[in-house]
């Protein structure tokens, strides 16, 4: 279930909705004035890996056989 965020353009007012379902987008008021003609804003993602590639490390649980997992190769 995504967050999605919305910004009234009546008030001004920025917030947050979890969104159950499709249907529930809308139904999205503004919680400070009741608007229901709320724009829903463009988000983005972070990730932890800078430079395009993540550190090199075997961390992963390895099995007797060498594969990971317990998956032979």
């Amino acid at each position: 279930m995504p967050i999605y965020e919305y910004t009234c353009p009546t008030c001004g007012n920025s917030f947050g909705k979890l969104i159950r379902s499709m249907a529930a987008a809308t139904e999205v008021v503004c919680p400070t004035c009741g608007n229901a003609d709320v724009r829903k804003k463009v988000s983005t993602f972070s990730s932890s890996v800078k430079g395009g590639s993540a550190p090199s490390t075997n961390s992963a649980p390895s099995c007797s056989s060498g594969g990971l997992w317990g998956i032979r190769h």
